[in-house]
């Protein structure tokens, strides 16, 4: 693991056991990931019923509040039950573009056993921002975040 990584994923545990509201340690995790390089935006949904609801971030705001299941590349990855890790998103006709500096995306999904409870988004504006070094990085951060959904 990066050291970068390493150090943020000590600050996501140290923010996860405070003693404030679940939504609070959501935001406190996007802020902290949102420091990582290439991470422009982080975004935090949930999925309730068949739809992804964002309930957290940190980086350019997005419109995409609600997102159906299987729209987007963040819906993509709730279909594919995995994470989705896009190098261009301009070549992506799945994109749902809400920055045009957006370059790279990759989502990364919290389960539970097979239920999919919830996803982590970062965007870049950097192609091919994302490899399995951030795959492996954010499966530890989903891991942490497992139990506030």
């Amino acid at each position: 693991m990066k050291p970068e990584h390493r150090l943020a994923l000590r600050d996501i545990e140290i923010a996860l056991r405070t003693e404030v509201p679940a939504t609070d340690r959501l935001a406190a995790t996007c802020r902290i990931l949102q420091r990582l390089p290439g991470y422009t935006g982080v975004y935090l949904y949930a999925l309730e019923g068949d739809t992804l609801i964002l309930k957290a971030h940190h980086g350019r705001a997005t419109e995409h509040t609600r997102i159906p299941s299987g729209k987007g590349i963040c819906g993509a990855s709730v279909q594919a039950r995995a994470p989705v890790v896009v190098a261009d998103v301009g070549s992506d006709p799945r994109y749902l573009a809400c920055n045009i500096e957006t370059k790279s995306e990759i989502v990364f999904p919290i389960l539970r056993g097979d239920a999919y409870l919830a996803q982590i988004d970062v965007d870049s504006d950097d192609r091919a921002s994302f490899g399995a070094d951030d795959e492996a990085f954010l499966a530890e951060v989903a891991a942490r975040l497992e139990p506030l959904f």
